[in-house]
């Protein structure tokens, strides 16, 4: 998805780390209760000094909408989260995400018009009445509205699997549905198929790319969960040749991993669990462990600082970081800020308020299932 973002004035562009660091400082001590600033977990640490709260994007953006008083919310994090933060703040709030290219490759995988294209098609094999969409959270707004209108829902890396067992189990009256669409990742709705108990061959892999997702008439009308072909860049860089040679290295490490990991690495590692398990993974851990975390490197950095009688290093040595999270850096938080105590407002985003409607109507259900 093309998104414009300015360069930045030499000002900000070239100025000092420490010079930075201080108008930051000030700018938010003029801001006072009216700015709240949102740091996700995969953000620079020059980013993070700055938060008020950090979180995963469902939990920052409830807390934004908590946060009445603050007028400014500016999300360090990528657009689906920023979208998702005026979804669920109040009408009085605006929310700003500091580079307007930081965006999520996986949730640009999953744009409304294939969605919608692919939900036409199945209607024209199977009964659409009997297939629940889920879209993950790290999708547009589109997508959450779009789940929101068909009855579907959204879900986290937390709570998948209780969202699939609403869907695919009922309330007691008999299965709301016999299949489910799951965008836009294909590694969390495959490894929850697995951890409830679904097996290969009740799952099959929509390619958008292709007509009918590439996929012929019994498939569409047997598969249980069809998963759209989608992933995160990072999380799909560690393989299970990582997990032997950590293990070969450390023969009592730790492995844990995020679910939004190929399967083959997911099969092999001790623990996995979302951005918040993995916190606790590592706080829990006995004094002296060695972990390998497959996530985002800038929150394997952190831990590691954090628990300084434990060792945490990245399960690939060669350590990527989220592209587009990385965008957020100390220049445009500045200008962002600045921008505000000026009087002008940078970056705002904005969802139409039909969409926001049905996206909280997503949301909502999410909640009220889990």
């Amino acid at each position: 998805m093309l998104r414009l973002q300015p360069a930045l004035p030499d000002r900000y562009a070239a100025a000092e780390p420490g010079d930075l660091a201080d108008r930051i400082a000030a700018a938010k001590a003029t801001l006072g209760e009216r700015l709240l600033i949102l740091g996700h977990h995969y953000q620079r640490d020059e980013v993070m000094a700055f938060a008020d709260a950090r979180g995963d994007s469902f939990g920052l953006s409830r807390i934004a909408a908590g946060q009445t008083a603050a007028e400014f919310v500016v999300f360090c994090g990528v657009h689906f989260m920023a979208e998702s933060a005026d979804v669920l703040t109040g009408d009085h709030q605006q929310v700003l995400l500091p580079d307007l290219n930081a965006g999520c490759s996986m949730a640009d995988m999953a744009d409304i018009d294939a969605v919608e294209e692919a939900w036409d098609t199945l209607g024209g094999v199977t009964d659409i009445e009997r297939v629940v969409p889920v879209t993950y959270m790290n999708s547009s707004a589109a997508l959450k509205a779009f789940v929101g209108r068909h009855g579907g829902v959204v879900c986290t890396s937390s709570n998948a699997r209780a969202v699939l067992e609403w869907a695919l189990g009922g309330d007691g009256g008999g299965a709301r549905a016999d299949q489910v669409l799951f965008f836009p990742d294909q590694h969390l709705g495959r490894n929850t198929g697995y951890q409830m108990g679904y097996t290969e061959g009740d799952m099959a892999v929509w390619d958008p790319r292709l007509g009918a997702g590439g996929l012929d008439e019994a498939t569409l009308k047997s598969a249980t969960l069809l998963l759209w072909k989608g992933h995160c860049s990072v999380h799909q860089r560690f393989r299970p040749a990582h997990v032997e040679a950590f293990r070969a290295e450390h023969p009592d490490g730790i492995v844990v991993v995020h679910p939004e990991c190929a399967h083959d690495v997911v099969d092999l590692a001790d623990r996995v669990g979302s951005t918040d398990f993995i916190i606790k993974a590592v706080a829990e851990a006995p004094p002296g462990a060695v972990l390998a975390i497959g996530t985002e490197i800038h929150l394997v950095k952190r831990l590691d600082d954090e628990t300084p009688d434990k060792t945490v290093v990245s399960l690939d040595p060669l350590v990527c970081p989220c592209s587009t999270m990385f965008r957020i850096d100390a220049p445009h938080l500045a200008w962002v800020l600045e921008g505000l105590v000026e009087g002008e407002v940078r970056n705002r985003i904005t969802v139409d308020p039909e969409t926001a409607a049905w996206a909280r109507v997503a949301l909502e259900r999410m909640l009220a299932t889990t």
